[in-house]
């Protein structure tokens, strides 16, 4: 869904590509495009196509990517992560974020012989998330990255195994923690999103659910690897008892991780969770060669760097306009553009418009920055000058009420809906 057109130009946005390579997309019609939007969906922090990670697969592949035998790579990246993570003692890998928050959820009810889950965020599209929106006319999910989810297809025996939570809010997960009693198997929750924790808010996550005697599951998968070698819990001083990663952990090629502490984790012995696909070689290849990468090249710092520079960007060319105003929000190195409403047009058609006019000029770029070690002061140069292009033409199509006629197409999906 993430990569769908509607979600980003109906009807304009080049679906496919041939190439990819740093921040440059190619598309089916040889054009090329410098990404600098979400750039694989956060999967890529070290660019498309990185030399040293594609070369790590190629040789995983040379010696052939899987057998009978297992994978020595996957047993190399436990190690790696247990390191970079002193508080965790094992390591399951699956190949896909969302299956690894389930394997995550699992573990997390087999520990403790409960089944309900308090989450916050989005955790991908396994039926243990989407029970949040089982009961009749509830939209919990609305609230958490994805309006308009429905749970057809998800046992109707799930109600109430999920309840959400909102973050920085401790009054309403007291009040959750207090209504579930328990029943609580697991509390997830991303570190870090769109804002940082307020001062204890972690930590008193963390103590609650101790208390709870659940277990405190952080999703990493979006936040991991943007703030330092690692999970950002690492840079709030937050352990949890079981952490998940995806996306950056292998730049790109399928892999997921889900760490934890020993007690919690060898209650996988007792479930069931098992793939053929989880022991091939090149995902475990890709992910030690990326975060030995990330490591020896301190990426992080690159990242908030660009991510301060874009901020400063779109700052600075709303504020010469007449007509613009914005919010920012989310960390540096995962940048997020609030275009707020306007008398004469709404959010979504400016986003639209953004969207259109960057593209004409080279750019796949939206109103948000997904930072790489490739955005470079080249590529950010030409970058505020398109910006500050399109920001002048929204602002007089603002101010002469035709910001709607000036679309070439239909306007951005906001949510999950159906294409027919």
């Amino acid at each position: 869904m993430s990569k769908r057109p509607e979600m980003l130009l109906p009807d304009n946005w080049p679906c496919y590509y041939s190439k990819a390579k740093g921040i440059t997309v190619w598309d089916l019609d040889g054009n090329s495009y410098q990404d600098v939007g979400y750039h694989g969906i956060g999967a890529c922090v070290l660019g498309y196509g990185d030399d040293d990670v594609d070369n790590a697969v190629i040789d995983a592949i040379k010696c052939g990517s899987t057998s009978i035998l297992n994978s020595p790579q996957e047993v190399e990246l436990a190690e790696l992560l247990v390191d970079l993570h002193p508080w965790a003692d094992m390591a399951r890998f699956s190949r896909s974020g969302g299956e690894a928050m389930s394997i995550a959820v699992r573990i997390a009810r087999s520990a403790t012989n409960r089944d309900v889950v308090l989450f916050c965020g989005y955790h991908g599209w396994h039926d243990w998330y989407l029970a949040a929106n089982l009961a009749q006319g509830n939209d919990n999910l609305s609230d958490h990255l994805l309006p308009g989810l429905k749970a057809k297809g998800v046992p109707s025996h799930l109600s109430g195994s999920a309840v959400p939570f909102h973050y920085n809010d401790i009054e309403e997960f007291h009040r959750r923690l207090s209504e579930i009693g328990d029943r609580l198997a697991a509390v997830v929750m991303e570190p870090v999103r769109s804002s940082d924790p307020l001062p204890n808010y972690l930590e008193t996550i963390a103590d609650l659910t101790k208390k709870a005697g659940a277990v405190l599951i952080f999703d990493e998968i979006t936040s991991g690897f943007r703030l330092c070698p690692g999970g950002a819990h690492l840079h709030f001083g937050v352990d949890p008892d079981i952490s998940v990663f995806a996306k950056s952990l292998s730049n790109g090629y399928p892999m997921g991780a889900v760490i934890g502490r020993r007690e919690v984790m060898e209650a996988a012995q007792d479930t069931f969770v098992s793939s053929t696909a989880w022991t091939e070689s090149t995902g475990p290849a890709a992910s030690i060669a990326a975060v030995n990468k990330y490591i020896e090249n301190q990426v992080q710092e690159h990242q908030k760097k660009a991510g301060e520079e874009v901020c400063e960007i779109w700052t600075k060319n709303a504020n010469a306009t007449s007509e613009l105003a914005i919010d920012i929000s989310g960390i540096k190195p995962l940048s997020h553009l609030s275009l707020k409403t306007h008398e004469s047009g709404n959010p979504s058609e400016q986003k639209t418009f953004l969207t259109q006019e960057m593209l004409k000029r080279g750019f796949l770029a939206t109103t948000s920055f997904y930072a790489t070690s490739c955005h470079d002061a080249e590529s950010l140069a030409q970058y505020d000058q398109a910006i500050s292009e399109v920001f002048g033409h929204m602002s007089d199509h603002l101010k002469a009420g035709t910001l709607r006629e000036a679309l070439d197409g239909p306007v951005v999906h906001t949510g999950f809906y159906r294409l027919s």
